[in-house]
């Protein structure tokens, strides 16, 4: 259990790794974010994160922790309530209001009902009071995204204008004709239809998409995107896939020229 007087020389890793690897592995490692201003507890956080093999990315500040939480590339983020800058609880709330949906686990050291109460009001997903054991992080942590998980799965069809993306049949149809994608490309678009008006960054979709492949080119997403857009927008005369230069890519059902 993590103490604010215990430096983190004296919480050697073991003492977590080998209550909870035999019973929390995962199916792919995660992209997690953490955002605590305490440094000390922040790397002890992403040191067993890390033994967990998650991807971890640290901020020790509210404004640094959203710039990164705004990518939507994360698969959660775990949020300390109070940092400098703007706290967790208008971090959260800034999330929320752009319609990120990333799971977030509030850190607190205050233990009262309505601090609890008023960070799961503003869209927190759970909240954990300090000082906390590793396993219980861990779980609640595994809990969220086995939760998010199920929550992708009950979505049987994704839409953008008339396009439909059946992710049952794994199968893609626009005006009614049926689309052969290879698994990349059904990948990279289900990407893009999850998050419909909204520029995605390359560097967000290889994230996404290739999850750190270390074969992926540096010009991959725009190879596959000149893919898709031979195979979805060809001989449609309003093209759903835009560029936006200099930043990204994102899809739409406007009547804009790409």
């Amino acid at each position: 259990m993590w103490r604010e007087s215990s430096p983190v020389e004296e919480k050697p890793l073991n003492q977590w790794k080998y209550k909870h690897t035999t019973r929390t592995i995962r199916k792919r490692a995660m992209h997690i974010l953490v955002v605590e201003d305490e440094q000390r507890l922040a790397y002890l956080l992403r040191r067993v994160l890390l033994e967990e093999r998650h991807t971890v990315d640290l901020a020790h500040d509210g404004h640094t922790g959203l710039d990164l939480a705004l990518s939507d590339t994360y698969d959660a983020v775990i949020l300390d309530l109070m940092l400098p800058g703007i706290d967790g609880l208008e971090l959260c709330r800034q999330l929320r209001a752009e319609h990120i949906m990333t799971p977030v686990l509030m850190l607190t050291a205050r233990g009262a009902v309505e601090d609890r109460v008023t960070g799961l009001n503003v869209g927190a997903d759970d909240y954990l009071t300090k000082p906390f054991a590793m396993e219980e992080l861990l779980a609640r942590v595994n809990a969220l995204l086995r939760r998010r998980d199920r929550r992708f799965d009950e979505t049987l069809q994704l839409s953008v204008g008339d396009l439909i993306l059946d992710l049952v049949r794994h199968e893609a149809r626009r005006d009614g004709h049926v689309i052969e994608l290879t698994a990349k490309e059904f990948a990279l678009l289900e990407y893009l239809m999850r998050h419909p008006g909204r520029v995605l960054t390359r560097t967000q979709i290889v994230d996404a998409v290739w999850r750190y492949d270390l074969d992926a080119l540096s010009n991959v997403v725009d190879i596959y995107i000149h893919y898709l857009r031979d195979k979805i927008d060809q001989g449609f005369s309003h093209p759903l896939i835009k560029t936006v230069r200099g930043v990204g890519y994102k899809i739409e059902a406007s009547n804009h020229p790409a």
